[in-house]
């Protein structure tokens, strides 16, 4: 999965509410969390997600195709 093509298709309000949920659960900033989910050697990005939000961020990868 192209994670950085998924965040770039979907609304910015999920996208704050992924990074924000990421940089809280590492205790870093929301570049940060972007900058390690995108990396080329990062695991699933539901690999990072916890809470509700990982569901959800399901649901939005499967809509837009990327699960």
């Amino acid at each position: 999965m192209n994670t950085s093509k998924f965040l770039a298709v979907i609304d910015s309000a999920s996208k704050n509410a992924i990074l924000s949920n990421i940089a809280k659960t590492y205790g870093i900033t929301e570049q940060a969390a972007y900058d390690e989910v995108t990396d080329t050697d990062a695991e699933s990005l539901l690999d990072y997600v916890t809470g509700p939000e990982r569901a959800a961020t399901s649901v939005l990868m499967q809509k837009y195709g990327f699960r």
